[in-house]
């Protein structure tokens, strides 16, 4: 009896130890870590085109909440995780995807915040690799923070650009309906 504790035990350690989520071929961390923030996963999800995966995208929150709106207004540190699986995923077509939510996150009315989307926009005008991974990190002492594959690009200030950006993918018009439900743990 005491083995088969012990078995249970260390099998339940070594899962503990493992604290990542596979999903659309990517692995994401069940927690991160920025400057004194830990941020937790809160869900993860896929966003497909053409019934193709294009990147597995995380939500880290303080707390998990399945509040969208909760989630987009709240002033406190949060971050998106996007993990590139597909060669389909070029600068070009980021730009285009990026655009298009910007859009459809302020229902059309990307103006007051154009300079910012300019300067967001231009994070992604380096060659996108499969296997690229960005974090979209706000802190709100900073700003949102852009990371490429774990070296910063950029900060954008203000809590209105977060909004709209975390918007994007958690609006009334996502970008992609499911991965907005994997990303409120609902996937």
């Amino acid at each position: 009896m005491k083995k088969i504790i012990f078995l249970f035990i260390a099998v339940f350690s070594l899962h503990s130890i493992s604290a990542q989520t596979e999903i659309g071929g990517a692995t994401l961390p069940n927690s991160l870590n920025f400057g004194s923030e830990k941020l937790v996963l809160n869900g993860a999800g896929v966003r497909e085109k053409f019934w193709m995966d294009m990147y597995a995208g995380g939500l880290y929150l303080k707390a998990k909440s399945g509040n969208a709106s909760e989630i987009m207004n709240k002033n406190e540190a949060m971050a998106l995780k996007l993990h590139i699986v597909s060669k389909m995923i070029t600068s070009e077509r980021m730009i285009d995807a990026v655009n298009e939510g910007f859009e459809n996150a302020t229902g059309g009315n990307t103006a007051p915040l154009s300079d910012e989307i300019k300067k967001f926009i231009s994070f992604f005008e380096e060659e996108i690799n499969k296997g690229d991974i960005f974090d979209l990190v706000y802190l709100p002492e900073r700003g949102t923070v852009i990371y490429k594959n774990g070296n910063e690009s950029g900060t954008i200030q203000g809590l209105a650009f977060k909004k709209t950006l975390f918007g994007i993918w958690l609006s009334n018009k996502p970008a992609d309906k499911d991965l907005k439900k994997g990303m409120l743990g609902n996937g």
